[in-house]
């Protein structure tokens, strides 16, 4: 193709949309609040994917070592563990960490209640706080933990904890968010695409007859295909671009208003940059996409005539 007639293409569909105004109008619209929509739940879907993950990577072992283990022994089970392929990282808390850590988390209300448990009267036990590396392993980790001390003499291991019960049901619940969330948003995408290329269509068969004067002076298809092609991937541009600049507006007043009270609760929402970049490139892609391809289809129609 020629470059001249490359940009006399490029004017013809840049003038259709302007021409076809209404048409246009209601191909951008159905376009921008389709994918605003899928927008919204895209967002909401990946931000709880992350927030199933931060509260998965919170999942520990915690090992309660025997009263008075000497030192050689603790760090000879330290190594053990070490050795475990599941397990990722072992830091070893002592008794007077271990009743710092217990009073701080009660909270200046309630610390009262382990006064005169400081000191000699600690009764807390040594412990290891373990990491995994896959949290779902968490319970064949532990299980490798136990039978370190089975065998031995002096039982340096007297409970391994990890939240055996609760944390299976954690993890089949953040299983199900996810599934359900990609459920959904896969169910919008497609109700998306046929909503758009519908409207795409519609404003094609609009302007049949135009097509119809085109072929009759004798036009090429080809010739008559560029402009709607040009048309429809503009159409999708500025369809896409519309909800991108609302959900990146309304995602960081969002961000600005609930930093302080998420903070607290220990959950962080994606950063603006991060989620906008893969949204935004996917909503941008995706309108492209669906103009061109909804404009494809129905001119194909009209040229077999």
């Amino acid at each position: 193709m020629k470059i001249s007639t490359g940009f006399r293409h490029l004017r013809e569909g840049t003038r259709n949309i302007v021409r076809n105004g209404w048409m246009s109008f209601a191909s951008i619209s159905s376009i921008s609040i389709s994918l605003f929509i899928l927008g919204v739940f895209l967002i909401l879907t990946l931000n709880v994917n992350s927030m199933a993950d931060q509260i998965e990577s919170d999942v520990e072992v915690r090992v309660y070592l025997a009263l008075g283990l000497k030192q050689d022994k603790i760090n000879e089970l330290k190594t053990q563990i070490e050795g475990i392929p599941d397990v990722s990282t072992v830091a070893f808390v002592s008794k007077e960490e271990g009743i710092k850590q217990l009073i701080d988390k009660l909270g200046d209300d309630n610390k009262e209640v382990l006064k005169g448990f400081e000191g000699e009267n600690n009764p807390l036990p040594d412990s290891f706080t373990v990491k995994v590396v896959e949290p779902t392993r968490v319970a064949e980790a532990a299980a490798q933990i136990e039978t370190l001390g089975v065998n031995d003499p002096t039982k340096p291991i007297t409970k391994v904890n990890y939240g055996k019960g609760a944390v299976e049901v954690l993890f089949k619940v953040t299983n199900a968010i996810r599934n359900v969330g990609l459920i959904i948003v896969g169910g919008l995408a497609l109700t998306a695409m046929f909503l758009i290329a519908n409207t795409i269509k519609l404003t094609i068969l609009a302007r049949r007859r135009e097509i119809g004067i085109m072929k009759l002076v004798g036009a090429t298809n080809s010739f008559i295909r560029w402009p709607f092609f040009i048309e429809g991937a503009l159409l999708g541009v500025i369809g896409s671009i519309i909800p991108i600049s609302i959900l990146f507006y309304g995602y960081y007043e969002l961000i600005s208003y609930s930093r302080i009270e998420l903070g607290i609760l220990m959950i962080q929402l994606i950063p603006v940059e991060e989620l906008m970049r893969k949204v935004g490139l996917l909503l941008l892609g995706l309108g492209t996409v669906i103009g061109i391809w909804g404009s494809t289809l129905s001119i194909r129609k009209f040229l077999k005539v």
